[in-house]
């Protein structure tokens, strides 16, 4: 599927209204499996997409940042023969998912953030509270580093991908069938050619653009309320993103905010996916349209 000058790999189920799912790190559109299944049964037309440079989509050299990934979402909805859609974000897919809500509104029915905050609600949450969520958020101080980190991501056949998602995951999911396939589907795809460097390459935009203008640009960019339905679903064990700063989000709403915490870690959509998938559904039947 052409969007925004690229090609980005889709894989889609089902008939009815458009709901498009994005992934966060480290993963690709395979973690949406419960809900692509799910949604199409429930009379959606669901469509999870590889973002830039993960997957089967492409990985050119530049364009990690928020402002072009909202871009490629923004191009993929009417690449998909829709003006709008229901957007479900998780991680880095949520952040590129509150973009969107804010540089391009008309686009989304509604949003849901899986497992993140608004971006500015993160930015405020690192400056306020060092001990919580900066302390939180220190892995990523090690992807700034060239070279290294995507070398750690690739080595032993992408050992460490496992040991992030294990860290990551809430009490209960580790020690299923579930878990060991998506750790194994996870290792192969950040072995695909340039993934593991474009992969970090969000958190190197995300990094630089604290201390540069472009950073402030955006942050005026992006505080602009979203109007339309939030539902927000965090895990309590969640420990990236803390609950309490992914609840700061409501701050950014001007409409309807609905935020439910569920017993998991970081990757909530996998862990529970009967309960993500009931609460995302309660989401957006009421408000079906095409």
């Amino acid at each position: 599927m052409s969007a925004n000058g690229i090609r980005l790999h889709v894989v889609e189920a089902g008939e009815g209204p458009l709901v498009v799912l994005l992934h966060g790190f480290p993963e690709f559109w395979w973690s949406w499996r419960h809900q692509l299944r799910a949604l199409a049964e429930a009379g959606f037309r669901a469509v999870a997409v590889d973002l830039r440079g993960y997957g089967d989509s492409d990985k050119p050299p530049r364009g990690y940042d928020l402002w072009t990934l909202a871009g490629d979402v923004d191009g993929l909805i009417r690449a998909l023969g829709e003006q709008r859609a229901h957007v479900v974000g998780h991680d880095w897919g949520g952040a590129v998912a509150w973009t969107l809500a804010a540089l391009h509104p008309r686009r989304l029915h509604t949003l849901t953030a899986i497992g993140i905050a608004h971006p500015l609600a993160f930015r405020s949450a690192l400056l306020r509270h060092p001990l919580g969520q900066g302390r939180a958020s220190r892995y990523m101080a090690g992807f700034q580093l060239p070279r290294r980190p995507e070398a750690t991501l690739r080595r032993d056949d992408g050992a460490r991908v496992e040991r992030i998602m294990r860290a990551w995951s809430g009490p209960g999911w580790t020690d299923t069938a579930d878990f060991a396939e998506a750790v194994g589907r996870n290792r192969e795809a950040i072995r695909i050619s340039t993934v593991a460097h474009c992969a970090l390459e969000y958190y190197r935009w995300m990094a630089r653009s604290q201390v540069r203008a472009e950073g402030r640009r955006f942050a005026a960019a992006v505080a602009r309320r979203a109007e339309m339905p939030v539902l927000q679903v965090h895990g309590t064990e969640d420990p990236c993103v803390l609950e309490g700063t992914a609840r700061g989000s409501a701050r950014w709403v001007a409409g309807e905010f609905r935020h439910e915490a569920l017993d998991a870690g970081h990757f909530v959509h996998e862990e529970r996916p009967a309960e993500t998938t009931a609460l995302l559904l309660s989401h957006l039947k009421p408000r079906e349209r095409r």
